[in-house]
């Protein structure tokens, strides 16, 4: 250092380092903390989606853990609306460009591309693509269930079943009287998820709607068969039912669409719950086959009582022209075995 003074007057004054505030660890968890629950507000339903979409398993299970409360609280919320539209002048809005209207990297959550929700592998049958399906768990029971149709269809498959000697249990829960349209007896939505957790089937064979017709509450609106709307909630009740059947896609569902009814009126329901069944098992092609009563036993949709089998015509069909008898239920286990066979392999006997 100098030993005299120092001229220092033209030297400009040096402001304070200005303070900052030092941060703890407690507040980095906490910032962590926040951000991961706003992640999960805003995303929860994407989370839920993509779990979804996985193959059963612990992942799936673990990821579902998180995603099924986050994406109800995210939906109960709207969250994933005003995502969207806080983040909507990101994207570009000519159709043609990724992420207009309509594309398919759009996120789902409002707005009429939306409406339509993702198709998932369940919704692809591996054998449309020439693919060998994954095995399903082996076959130690099938559950025939449904209305008075299940009868004597029960018995037959018991009874085949029970001669091949491959050891397969058949539980018969038929419930005469009910229907998918009308609650009053049973719950069919209710009693499907007490039979899969009682009963642990690994096929499930549904034959039902000889009791159907009934109006059905939409949104608080009384709905009549046998209009669109009507079809759409009977669609939407028997998809839940296979959903819960499917057992997150480890059984097969076999579901029995009707042969048409002698009576016209009776024709006009028939339709009506075909084409919902035929809708019903869309998402879920991968484990549910729905079986074509209605043209194996009448073509056309035309009603008859007889059919041929094994070379001479049999009546198929009791008195009241909408059950089948005894050969009818022969024929139709028939159908059902060899869909089994095709899904379970040679221990199931055609």
């Amino acid at each position: 250092m100098p030993d005299y003074p120092v001229d220092t007057s033209d030297v400009p004054d040096v402001p304070a380092p200005a303070a900052h505030r030092r941060f703890r660890a407690r507040d980095v968890i906490v910032c962590v903390g926040l951000a991961s629950l706003l992640l999960l507000l805003f995303e929860g339903h994407s989370i839920r989606h993509a779990g979804q979409e996985l193959k059963p398993g612990w992942q799936r299970t673990l990821v579902l853990a998180v995603g099924e409360p986050a994406g109800w609280v995210s939906d109960q919320l709207y969250l994933g609306d005003a995502k969207q539209k806080l983040t909507g002048w990101l994207r570009p809005e000519n159709g043609g460009a990724s992420g207009g209207p309509g594309s398919f990297s759009a996120a789902t959550g409002g707005g009429a591309a939306a409406a339509a929700g993702p198709v998932t592998p369940d919704a692809i049958d591996p054998a449309q693509l020439g693919k060998k399906a994954a095995a399903p768990r082996r076959l130690q029971t099938v559950l025939v269930t449904g209305d008075s149709l299940s009868q004597p269809l029960d018995a037959e498959v018991a009874r085949r079943l029970a001669q091949d000697g491959s050891g397969i249990k058949t539980d018969r829960d038929a419930h005469l009287g009910t229907g998918i349209s009308q609650s009053d007896i049973v719950d069919w939505g209710s009693l499907s998820v007490d039979q899969v957790k009682t009963r642990h089937p690994q096929a499930v064979v549904m034959f039902m709607g000889a009791n159907e017709g009934f109006p059905m509450d939409v949104n608080g609106k009384q709905v009549q068969c046998c209009s669109p709307a009507w079809a759409a909630e009977y669609a939407t009740r028997v998809r839940r039912m296979m959903n819960t059947y499917r057992q997150a896609g480890v059984a097969r569902v076999y579901w029995l669409n009707l042969p048409a009814p002698r009576d016209k009126d009776r024709q006009e329901i028939s339709n009506a719950v075909n084409a919902a069944i035929a809708a019903a098992a869309a998402p879920y092609r991968a484990q549910v086959r729905v079986l074509n009563m209605n043209a194996l036993f009448t073509p056309g949709n035309r009603y008859r009582d007889a059919m041929t089998i094994a070379g001479r015509q049999q009546i198929v069909r009791e008195p009241d022209g909408i059950h089948l008898n005894q050969p009818g239920a022969q024929v139709a286990a028939d159908a059902v075995l060899r869909a089994l066979r095709a899904d379970y392999g040679p221990a199931v006997v055609p």
